[in-house]
């Protein structure tokens, strides 16, 4: 009795919970949504798949939609952040007249929900080792304009996919070549 009680159901648990833990800590996990500073592009309760395997942080491009540790005292609750890749390593961003220039050139920004209406001069130059991260929701977002760089080191991975609810399913787009 006890044998079978091991065999049928406590050891496939315990093998489920294990290769749940390994597919979260090491694959993919599933995040929600919380708030609008991804609008239009995310909205509030969407479920989106972020990619860690076959991630590499180095490999990122400006227009990727990552989720990261927010930097200390950024989110209240601890909780990671997902916002947009604008700035990498060397590059110089600013916001001027509601136009995003990366390196003195203005970026195509299909996604956006309104261009920005504060500026934000003079030009910053992107740290090595750091990000310049920005919410597709200019106006409602609390990004790099408010609390500065994001550390590579603090990327959990890039989101690829919303997969709820079904009507907004996709893949999430970075910028346009």
């Amino acid at each position: 009795m006890l044998r079978r009680l091991w065999s049928d159901w406590v050891l496939p648990l315990l093998i489920a919970l294990v290769l749940a833990l390994v597919i979260k800590s090491y694959v993919a996990e599933a995040r929600v949504i919380p708030s609008v500073s991804m609008e239009p592009t995310l909205k509030i309760g969407d479920r989106v798949i972020v990619q860690k395997l076959f991630f590499n942080p180095s490999e990122l491009r400006r227009g990727d939609v990552i989720v990261f540790w927010a930097p200390a005292g950024v989110s209240p609750t601890g909780d990671p952040l997902i916002k947009r890749v604008i700035g990498l390593p060397g590059d110089q961003v600013e916001v001027r007249s509601g136009t995003v220039y990366v390196n003195g050139q203005p970026l195509t920004e299909p996604y956006i929900k309104d261009k920005p209406k504060n500026d934000y001069e003079p030009p910053v130059l992107v740290p090595h080792g750091d990000l310049f991260m920005m919410g597709d929701n200019r106006n409602n977002s609390n990004d790099s304009r408010s609390w500065g760089y994001e550390k590579f080191s603090g990327v959990i991975g890039k989101a690829d996919l919303i997969y709820w609810p079904p009507a907004h399913f996709g893949k999430i787009n970075g910028e346009p070549d």
